[in-house]
């Protein structure tokens, strides 16, 4: 193999931390291969985020710090990392499967007419081909697969997949010539407003509380609140609670929103849904709040309690700030 990318997603010089996990898979993956792991960064703050992921293991990156490329939206990016792509010819390409990088990176293997392995929870090598592994029918199952012929795979890895493991080393910074042209500025972007989440991203979060239809209602969201804010974590939510307009769709975890890892996620109302648990289940301890002896949720919690939440939430928020003191 020669090269193994780690596309990076960054914010006026910071990594995003799916960011970091796709340079330290694209680290290990160099190592069993004896390729040389590498970065590609594009946009203002292109060379400061180079410099930062260096410390997780990628030796080279290449950065385009274009103010363009941040006016934008997606296309510039996707062609410029097909043009590096037909320029340096990379083995494998690793983005983070996020709703820029999912598309970037289909925008970019159509206009290089290449396949692509998405939403995959592993990936390996067997015979200096990358061998990936997905869920599929709603995480029922798990699927092993491969590209054939093609001589540069374009992979998108979940989020959490992977863990950030920093790993000493110096990156060598290229800066990049190559360029797009005014075919590739289709969309600009007018304004930008962000929307409050919380202190802490539900994806980065080590402890989640998270609330379903069994919460009832907006207003009751604010003792789940309360109870993330004594843990110092942060607030999380099904599908139906996101649904019925009780909190943004930022917080809502599961097949169709956040895949998250954390330390602890307590279910509060929570069915557990098979579309809900794949994008919790892999969280060290899952406990279980529901009043529903039969909820699904029982059947993979760590810790079930059956009773009222709307009783045990507080009670578990005032003994949480009694130990802290």
């Amino acid at each position: 193999m020669s090269e193994i990318w780690a596309y990076i997603e960054q914010d006026k010089g910071e990594p995003k931390k799916i960011s970091l996990e796709m340079a330290t898979l694209a680290k290990r993956l160099a190592d069993q291969s004896g390729a040389t792991a590498a970065a590609v960064i594009i946009g203002p703050g292109a060379r400061a985020a180079a410099e930062k992921v260096g410390a997780y293991g990628v030796t080279k990156a290449y950065a385009k710090e274009d103010a363009k490329y941040g006016e934008y939206v997606i296309t510039p990016q996707a062609h410029l990392l097909a043009n590096l792509i037909r320029e340096k010819k990379p083995s494998l390409v690793l983005v983070g499967s996020t709703a820029s990088g999912r598309d970037i990176a289909a925008r970019t293997a159509a206009r290089l007419k290449l396949g692509i392995l998405a939403n995959v929870v592993d990936v390996g090598l067997e015979g200096g081909k990358a061998r990936v592994v997905a869920p599929a029918f709603g995480g029922n199952i798990e699927v092993s697969a491969a590209l054939v012929n093609q001589e540069t795979e374009i992979i998108t890895v979940r989020p959490n997949a992977v863990m950030p493991v920093k790993a000493a080393g110096q990156v060598q910074i290229e800066d990049v010539s190559t360029d797009v042209g005014a075919e590739s500025l289709l969309a600009k972007i007018t304004e930008r407003v962000s929307q409050e989440t919380g202190k802490i991203p539900i994806e980065e979060a080590q402890f989640i509380v998270s609330g379903g239809r069994g919460v009832g209602g907006p207003e009751s969201f604010q003792m789940l609140y309360d109870l993330a804010n004594a843990l110092g974590g942060a607030v999380g939510a099904s599908r139906a609670a996101v649904d019925a307009g009780w909190i943004a769709y930022p917080h809502q975890v599961g097949q169709t929103g956040k895949t998250v890892k954390p330390v602890v996620y307590i279910a509060c109302g929570i069915s557990g849904a098979i579309q809900h648990k794949v994008g919790m289940q892999t969280s060290d301890v899952i406990v279980a709040i529901n009043k529903n002896a039969d909820a699904p949720i029982f059947q993979f919690a760590d810790f079930g309690v059956v009773g009222d939440l709307f009783q045990i939430v507080p009670k578990l928020t005032e003994e949480v700030k009694k130990r802290k003191k």
